[in-house]
């Protein structure tokens, strides 16, 4: 909703509409094309986590244990992981409009399956392509707003296109809660085609017919190697999930782990490698990749396992936990006005290791909360936790690419948002894996205990301590070069009377 409000007031301070004609395409001051993009991303996560507070009554409806819906989550996600990296080819061989374009109509289709699905297997599926479309609007959003940002502007540019991507995950919570209480789980799918419809007919107005380039080849090799690692890594913690400890999850991770040595190897060598690796030299993109990426499991966990524990273990209604979480939200938007002027006051070094500590608090905080806990001091904990991830994902989007030459930008990006889209995935799968460790070491219960998710959130927590102490490592000067925008401005000469 708030792309379709946003982006009419935005096309009404252009300028002018000329540049759609041009052969030669920049972003204009004011442009509306970050806000598609950023509304493009807001579709991409919200049905991310759109259908957490309707997996219990989607479980009664396939006849499943609510813990095995996850796999509905991480099927979306995991395919997004899969095919990220094909969609930056894919996208310079057919032209990013043409791409974009056909990634709307797909989504919007898959949107359709999803609300017809009539088991686990169907909804899985019909996810997948859903994910799979979602793949490649990556390519024509932030790579674009990053060949056109100087690198003075960039807190800004990643600002506006990092925010929708944590509003996403916490507004869909609530508002699957609501369309489930109040409705049927069906139409949270159903929502997405006029959603679809409006953001194709801006995408061809405002995305420029640029040819597709020829010439470089499909790196099939790192495809299907990048591809059989992620796949294992994530359906062998769902095996993991079944509750059933055999060989076929560890044959799968251990699959995975070879698949991926294979994959760096490969990338290292070949000369036109589907996943570069040549920024990962650069510490203090490496720490958004490596750190960042532990930081996004523990993130990507939490819009898991909170609105379960408050339907499951607290006994609310779907709308209800929804709205619960929805203070983790409010977090997030109170930090906004001040993320920006926090990043140019202090060093990124000092920042990510002081917000990170205080989100790891938050999160082995949440191991606290009962049913006796008074809700106010419940709504001001999601709230704290929402404005540290949102200084912490700001801090990590802007720092990744702070020190990346203008030739390396597209493979950086490309990487960025592969590892970006697997620890999210992964974080749901090691939330409810988490879940399964917790029920172990209880005793046996018909429904998920309280105790159950107290560990679980321990657990999570140090993910997320992890990734923070990666920011030991850094320099503490990274990231000076954008920090300082007003400094590093020339003032105009003034004439002497």
């Amino acid at each position: 909703m708030r792309y379709a409000q946003t982006l009419p007031v935005s096309l009404a301070r252009l300028p002018s509409m000329s540049f759609f004609s041009n052969k030669k395409f920049s972003l204009p001051p004011g442009s509306a094309l970050p806000l598609l993009v950023a509304g493009a991303f807001f579709m991409e996560n919200l049905d991310a986590t759109v259908i957490v507070t309707a997996l219990p009554q989607m479980a009664k409806d396939f006849g499943v244990h609510p813990v095995d819906m996850n796999i509905g989550v991480s099927a979306y996600i995991l395919t997004l992981t899969v095919f990220i990296p094909a969609s930056g080819w894919i996208a310079n061989r057919f032209g990013t409009r043409n791409v974009f374009s056909m990634a709307l109509v797909l989504f919007t289709l898959a949107s359709v399956l999803c609300s017809a699905s009539v088991s686990l297997g169907t909804f899985t599926a019909a996810r997948m392509l859903q994910g799979f479309a979602g793949a490649l609007m990556v390519p024509v959003g932030r790579l674009v707003v990053l060949k056109n940002t100087q690198k003075s502007d960039l807190i800004r540019a990643i600002a506006t296109i990092t925010w929708p991507g944590l509003v996403a995950p916490i507004l869909g919570p609530p508002l699957g809660g609501f369309i489930t209480t109040y409705a049927s789980w069906h139409w949270i799918f159903i929502l997405n085609v006029p959603l679809g419809v409006v953001a194709l007919l801006f995408a061809r107005r405002l995305i420029p017919q640029i040819p597709g380039e020829k010439g470089v080849p499909f790196d099939l090799t790192g495809f299907v190697l990048t591809g059989i690692a992620c796949l294992g890594l994530i359906f062998g913690l769902d095996k993991f999930n079944e509750g059933t400890f055999d060989w076929k999850p560890f044959a799968m991770i251990g699959a995975a782990l070879v698949a991926g040595a294979l994959a760096i190897r490969h990338s290292k060598r070949a000369a036109h490698p589907l996943l570069p690796l040549v920024a990962l030299k650069i510490k203090s993109y490496a720490v958004t990749i490596y750190g960042g990426s532990l930081f996004r499991v523990a993130i990507g966990a939490l819009p898991f396992l909170l609105p379960l524990m408050f339907q499951l273990a607290y006994g609310m209604s779907a709308f209800d936990a929804g709205l619960l979480v929805l203070s983790v939200f409010a977090g997030n938007l109170a930090m906004k006005p001040f993320t920006s002027a926090i990043l140019h006051r202090f060093r990124f070094k000092s920042i990510m290791l002081v917000n990170g500590l205080l989100n790891c608090a938050t999160i082995f905080a949440c191991a606290l909360l009962t049913p006796q806990v008074p809700t106010a001091l419940t709504l001001l904990l999601l709230f704290a936790s929402g404005m540290t991830r949102s200084m912490q994902f700001t801090a990590l989007n802007t720092l990744a690419f702070s020190q990346v030459p203008a030739g390396q930008m597209s493979g950086a990006n490309t990487l960025f948002n592969t590892a970006q889209q697997l620890s999210t995935g992964l974080g749901i799968a090691i939330g409810a894996l988490s879940l399964r460790i917790a029920e172990h070491f209880l005793p046996a219960s018909d429904t998920l205990r309280i105790d159950t998710f107290h560990i679980a959130f321990i657990i999570i927590g140090l993910f997320s301590l992890a990734g923070t102490l990666d920011s030991l490592t850094l320099d503490k000067t990274a990231g000076d070069e954008i920090r300082r925008k007003k400094e590093s401005v020339p003032r105009p000469a003034v004439p002497e009377k």
